[in-house]
């Protein structure tokens, strides 16, 4: 399916080691990938190298930045089939794991896809404005991800509070974000975080790619998140 020699080269050049095993289960997870996807919309990127760099390399590069600790908790905000957060279980398998998500179906395929490769994780079917006002979730993660689901500032109100007072956000997108990051500042601070740092790169085969680095320093205000409509409508400003 995929090419494990360049998988596992392409990783390592990002300081990521990957051992057989890993490369195993990327490659059965990227096969599942495809053949679902025949009939349930999971990616439209389906030749195999593409995959390989545009789902795998691109979720990895967060773990190029930091290092979470053994047993970390780790939410990923609108999985969709499981980037980033598939990629950095099978690199991290002692991570503890939460993929969310508002679509069943895909977190149907990816309970199941993980139990063929032989990984668990919580799969979580909420919308993250109603999971970040739950208890069991609220201030509970070491680490939050979202891959370029939504505005920054819009995203920093879903995501902030997942985590935990001294953990990391980190947004994920696919361009250059200044004009983001500056109109999202005041949610920032608002929501209890600080950027930390911002990272823009060539991810090869798939283009520019920016990693925003957020750390939690005070916790969330309760009214946050509010519902998605009013999030919308009236961003913080």
């Amino acid at each position: 399916m995929i090419d494990r020699i360049l998988l596992q080269k392409e990783a390592a050049a990002l300081g990521v080691p990957l051992d057989e095993t890993a490369l195993e289960q990327f490659d059965r997870y990227s096969a599942e990938l495809l053949r679902v996807n025949e009939y349930l919309n999971l990616t439209a990127i389906t030749e195999p190298t593409e995959v390989l760099y545009k789902h795998w390399i691109d979720s990895l590069t967060i773990l190029r930045y930091i290092e979470p600790k053994a047993g970390a908790r780790f939410i990923d905000v609108g999985t969709g089939a499981g980037f980033p957060g598939v990629a950095l279980l099978i690199a991290r398998p002692d991570l503890h794991v939460t993929l969310l998500d508002s679509t069943r179906k895909k977190l149907t395929f990816i309970a199941q896809t993980l139990e063929t490769i032989g990984l668990s994780a919580q799969t979580l079917h909420m919308r993250a404005e109603e999971a970040g006002q739950t208890a069991a979730y609220r201030e509970q993660f070491d680490f939050v991800t979202a891959r370029a689901v939504a505005n920054l500032r819009e995203l920093c109100e879903y995501c902030l509070p997942f985590l935990k007072v001294g953990g990391t956000f980190v947004a994920m997108k696919s361009a250059r974000s200044e004009e983001e990051i500056a109109e999202a500042q005041n949610a920032i601070h608002l929501l209890g975080g600080r950027i930390e740092a911002v990272q823009t790169f060539i991810v090869p085969n798939a283009g520019e790619r920016t990693l925003i680095f957020l750390k939690k320093i005070s916790q969330t205000p309760p009214k946050y998140p509010r519902p998605s409509a009013k999030i919308a409508k009236q961003p913080i400003r």
